[in-house]
């Protein structure tokens, strides 16, 4: 299984891309295969017809399962995911089982993926069986919410208990 987590954090390194990695290894029991981290695109991502976009953008169509992570912004994703997304047409994605995350400071915004982030993935094509997973900032790395997410996310992507 091809896994490849897109990381909507505009700082390098983030917190946002360590629960990614930390929620596709504990999915699938391997880290992911690939980590996109949108920051490296910068203003490549504001042009169509970019090669480097274009391989990005190959890459995530050739995956099993895709976790698009970002911090809450303006309570929503992030503008820098927002222009990875835009470089796909409606349906691309063509059912790729893809979970939606989010990390945020406050429960204020719990609903950031199910409301803002899992509508866009939709659109694009993306399979989104999960409901969309929302972490505090500070627990991040130990939260419960994650916890209870785990055996009906494995569930409904086809994956086996751990």
């Amino acid at each position: 299984m091809s896994t490849i987590a897109v990381i909507g954090n505009p700082r390098l390194g983030s917190r946002t891309r360590q629960a990614a990695e930390m929620v596709v290894a504990q999915l699938t029991g391997a880290p992911p295969d690939a980590v996109i981290e949108l920051a490296d695109l910068g203003p490549a991502l504001l042009g169509w017809g970019d090669l480097t976009v274009a391989a990005v953008k190959t890459q995530v169509l050739g995956a099993d399962l895709l976790v698009v992570a970002s911090p809450v912004f303006k309570a929503s994703y992030t503008g820098l995911l927002k222009l990875f997304l835009d470089q796909f047409d409606a349906g691309e994605l063509g059912g790729l089982p893809t979970v939606a995350l989010m990390l945020g400071g406050s429960p204020a915004h719990t609903l950031a993926g199910e409301v803002h982030l899992k509508p866009v993935l939709n659109e694009i094509g993306a399979s989104c069986p999960t409901p969309a997973l929302y972490l505090l900032d500070s627990e991040w790395d130990s939260s419960p919410a994650l916890a209870a997410w785990l055996p009906g996310a494995r569930r409904a992507l086809g994956l086996p208990n751990r």
